[in-house]
């Protein structure tokens, strides 16, 4: 049957579709408010080592050069603004502040830790307080109770401790060395405008997301906050608990992933969507935080282009390895 429309009613039909149009483009956009840059691990950056992470589109790098002069990281700063890329980060990693034979050197090393993060542009450097040994429980076992305004460990375990008091004594020294030494680096950080960001990982510290959070948080200061390691810490709890523990105290994101074996006690590494990590759920926490965040891989597996899909699968909330599907 043939028809035709006059201009008024043309023009009615034609707005009808542009607002289904429009109100399908707003289902298929993405849900979040917050906005995760991608990145990755680097030593001092040349142009020509950043250019191929800029094509694989990479936003930035955490720079591993943390001894770097200043006047040095100010030139490997425009070199990485030519691209249009940022260095983010600078990794300090380790420190022994809970021994007091290296304390204050270390202090030392992060002041310029924290003035070569200036001179790159960088916000905040990746910093581990302090290393711990001794007899641990499994990461299984933690019940951890805790003075709330000490942050001292009171119980580490459920049932029996007599086999840990060891362990609970050196924590709880280690605990107040490190926020110490932390306390005389503050103003450095402030002057400098770079966050001294706190990672927890492999050292038995701070295991559970409402200690880890009560430390950070117990500088009242926005010059502290924490460095939060997504695979780190599957192993103890599901990395969105950690997330929506932490909230806007987290600064910077490091992407692992981490695959528990079927009962849910220990593991290994795993690549990026193929291991436990809940990256939807993990990628709701971050929204909660309110933050734009830095998420910089810690892991290997792809290629820069693979890690880029995986990355903005993530981004979008989705998972990286094709597990939503």
């Amino acid at each position: 049957m043939a028809f035709g429309l006059n201009r008024r009613e043309f023009l009615a039909v034609s707005a009808a579709g542009a607002g289904l149009g429009a109100a399908g483009r707003a289902a298929e956009a993405p849900a979040f408010k917050t906005r995760l840059h991608k990145a990755v691990i680097q030593g001092h950056p040349t142009e020509a080592s950043l250019k191929p992470l800029k094509d694989a589109g990479f936003e930035g790098i955490e720079c591993d050069a943390w001894s770097t002069k200043p006047e040095d990281a100010a030139k490997a700063r425009e070199v990485a603004e030519k691209l249009g890329m940022r260095i983010h980060s600078v990794m300090r990693a380790w420190v022994n502040f809970n021994n007091p034979a290296s304390v204050e050197g270390d202090i030392k090393s992060v002041e310029t830790a924290l003035r070569a993060a200036q001179g790159y542009g960088a916000d905040a450097i990746l910093l581990v307080p302090c290393r711990m040994g001794g007899a641990a429980p499994q990461p299984w076992e933690f019940d951890i109770k805790f003075d709330d305004k000490t942050g001292h460990i009171t119980q580490l375990v459920a049932g029996d401790n007599e086999k840990y008091k060891g362990y609970i004594e050196t924590h709880n020294r280690s605990s107040d060395d490190s926020i110490a030494a932390l306390k005389k680096l503050i103003p450095v950080a402030e002057q400098t405008k770079v966050v001294i960001a706190l990672e927890n990982v492999w050292n038995n510290m701070w295991v559970k997301p409402a200690i880890f959070k009560w430390f950070v948080a117990s500088f009242k200061s926005p010059w502290v906050g924490a460095y939060f390691d997504i695979g780190n810490h599957v192993k103890y709890a599901p990395p969105e608990e950690w997330l929506r523990e932490l909230g806007p105290l987290t600064v910077k994101l490091h992407a692992k992933d981490f695959k528990l074996n079927p009962d849910g006690k220990g593991g290994n590494w795993a690549n990026i969507g193929e291991g436990s990590v809940n990256w939807p759920a993990v990628r709701a926490a971050v929204e909660k935080t309110g933050k734009d965040l830095w998420l910089t891989n810690e892991s290997g597996g792809f290629s820069l282009a693979e890690f880029s899909r995986r990355f903005d699968l993530i981004n979008a909330g989705k998972d990286p390895g094709g597990r939503d599907k």
